[in-house]
């Protein structure tokens, strides 16, 4: 009897029991059934099961490893563990280089698939549904020293100076305060997850990851499109901050998905005149303006207003000595346009009770990101695009598996809480 063999007939005394028990629960809460366990091959060996190496990866994600190698420790430490993982502990288990290869070119859409079934399972238990949605995103940092604040590289955030270790990932901006119109802003290199949830419980819907440089509002009818097509989302609530306040996503929840949009004003630098009841703007030197025309859009009407000296030929009139007003031009003075638009995202009223009280929903889409964030994947170890995706997804369908396995447990207060159902389990 070899080596392995004893601590085969011993692994459980390396291993606390409430692990264990975790393990076991949550492996029974994931379906895998429609995951192929093995590459067809006409020849070479068979290879490590798949559906055990992805399973490996979910004790990554719920240990809170950012390295396979520390995965590959804990595994060879813990071999009841990888027993329950679908391995054959009494044979080497997969090494660094195995893992390293299988998360790198495993299809993201494989792993879509299996968490879309859970978010249907959860749907069907009631604890998932259409009605509330929030789309949100999360950077994720490179695996680069130009992302270090202490790093003595000049140019860090130059375009024409990306990261040597990770060629994938591209220069991103995230707004550092996204309450107010502050701009603080903060360049970082590296990818964006972009999470569709249901802020009710708290879990997520669909995900996306794309590189650093993607517009969060790009993404956002790709993905209401997409997840429409197997998770109705008709007549849904649609949550977002102020970086989604784009025409084309209210006009597709509006007339697509016949549901109403919860989306604060981004001003964009916008300026508002002052103006009198009667509707007319006011100059810079507090005189009234004179209506001169106005021009219809099909969802707006933009109405000029002009000097009311335009037309004068005195250089006195004007009380603040406007440079407009000595142009040279035949029509002398300031111009002023005020835009009123009668689309759909210009008729919401954002001060009113109902509208404060759904978007407040969006605080727990913020709490999701940061639990998935507490799976240490805000900053990415694997330094290309495919394998920080598909982490990216695991880390979603382990507090998927985390909420089923609780919920099956009769401990739905455990369903958002990990260390709370390691701890009971």
């Amino acid at each position: 009897m070899n080596g392995r063999q004893l601590i085969f007939n011993f692994i459980e005394i390396f291993t606390s029991t409430h692990k264990v028990n975790f393990y076991t629960k949550v492996f029974d809460a994931l379906d895998l059934s429609d995951f192929p366990n093995f590459t067809p091959s006409n020849s070479g060996p068979i290879g490590y099961p798949r559906r055990a190496l992805l399973r490996a990866f979910f004790v990554m994600k719920f240990e809170k490893f950012g390295y396979i190698s520390d995965l590959v420790d804990y595994l060879n430490n813990n071999l009841i563990i990888a027993h329950l993982c679908g391995f054959d502990i009494s044979k080497p288990l997969p090494s660094y280089w195995t893992f390293e290869r299988f998360i790198k070119n495993l299809d993201n859409k494989l792993l879509k698939n299996i968490m879309r079934k859970h978010v249907n399972l959860l749907k069907e238990l009631g604890f998932i549904d259409g009605s509330f949605v929030s789309l949100d995103s999360t950077p994720i940092y490179a695996n680069t020293k130009l992302n270090n604040p202490k790093s003595f590289t000049k140019d860090r955030f130059s375009k024409s100076n990306p990261p040597k270790s990770d060629k994938d990932c591209k220069l991103g901006v995230r707004t550092a305060n996204n309450a107010n119109n502050n701009k603080k802003y903060e360049f970082f290199w590296g990818y964006k997850n972009h999470v569709l949830s249901d802020p009710i419980s708290g879990l997520p819907i669909a995900e996306i990851t794309t590189t650093a440089d993607v517009a969060d509002s790009s993404i956002a009818i790709d993905i209401l499109r997409e997840t429409n097509e197997w998770f109705s989302l008709i007549e849904t609530y649609f949550i977002a901050d102020k970086a989604y306040d784009v025409k084309d996503i209210y006009n597709f929840i509006r007339q697509v998905l016949k549901g109403h949009a919860f989306i604060p004003l981004n001003l964009r630098n916008s300026k508002k005149h002052k103006q009198l009841p009667s509707g007319h703007v006011l100059c810079d030197a507090g005189l009234a303006m004179h209506k001169d025309g106005k021009q219809y859009f099909i969802d707006k009407i933009k109405y000029k207003f002009s000097c009311p000296f335009k037309n004068s030929k005195n250089d006195n009139l004007c009380p603040c000595n406007h440079p407009n007003y000595f142009n040279g031009k035949k029509n002398r003075g300031c111009t002023k346009y005020i835009t009123v638009n009668y689309d759909y995202r210009s008729s919401i009223n954002r001060d009113s009770v109902f509208f404060k009280k759904i978007y407040a929903l969006r605080t727990e889409s913020e709490r999701y990101n940061s639990r998935w964030k507490n799976l240490n994947l805000e900053k990415a170890f694997t330094r290309n695009f495919n394998s920080i995706a598909n982490l990216n997804t695991i880390g979603h369908i382990c507090l998927l598996i985390l909420a089923i396995a609780a919920i099956n447990d009769n401990l739905v207060d455990k369903s958002k809480s990990l260390v709370g159902f390691k701890t009971v389990a």
